[in-house]
């Protein structure tokens, strides 16, 4: 059996962050995982920057409730599972994806989660586990698993290395550029294409 292990955010779902940004217009916190690939680092400087505007989670969840789901996203998701188990590996949080998970069809999700105080300010994030992505890919191999995994930031080049075959989708040109040993895609055609060309099985498009 294959599992299908996808990336959450620029692979299904708007960057979070980034509508937040352009709502806030608190520009640094344009940043992702595209950009800076210590995720510490980059959460270190999310909650200062949430702190410094006297911002939390409920002004997230203002901006995420108007959020939707790339176009074609959840056609290609629907494709997938038809073929594939799938699975949802993300740096995400659970308070985050709710709604867009909704509109996908609540498909299986491992992220993380935040701590938040009665006042709604966010105090920390709590990690599932170090390198969780590539961590779950061992732990589906362990269970004999073939895995096909897709993502577009370094924080999933991990992932895509562990894999039986790693793909990458709509990433920017400098991920693309320092991990040329995976086929990059940017339509979800053409990522249907690298699935099956990546099963072991006699799949169609």
């Amino acid at each position: 059996m294959e599992i299908a292990c996808l990336d959450l955010e620029g692979v299904l779902i708007p960057e979070i962050w980034i509508a937040f940004s352009e709502k806030t217009g608190i520009e640094a916190l344009k940043a992702t995982t595209r950009d800076i690939p210590d995720y510490d680092e980059l959460m270190t400087m999310r909650l200062a920057e949430l702190d410094k505007a006297g911002l939390g989670l409920n002004e997230i969840q203002e901006v995420i409730s108007t959020l939707s789901p790339l176009e074609g996203a959840a056609d290609f998701l629907n494709w997938l599972r038809e073929r594939f188990q799938v699975v949802i590996l993300s740096d995400t949080f659970y308070e985050f994806a709710g709604p867009l998970m909704a509109q996908l069809g609540y498909p299986t999700l491992l992220c993380h989660k935040l701590t938040v105080d009665n006042t709604g300010r966010v105090t920390d994030y709590n990690l599932r586990q170090a390198n969780p992505k590539r961590q779950a890919i061992c732990a589906f191999k362990s269970l004999y698993y073939r895995t096909i995994a897709t993502g577009d930031s370094y924080n999933d080049t991990t992932m895509l290395a562990e894999a039986d075959a790693g793909i990458l989708f709509s990433a920017p040109q400098n991920v693309i550029d320092e991990f040329p040993q995976f086929p990059a895609v940017h339509t979800y055609e053409d990522l249907k294409k690298e699935f099956v060309k990546a099963s072991i099985r006699d799949l169609t498009v």
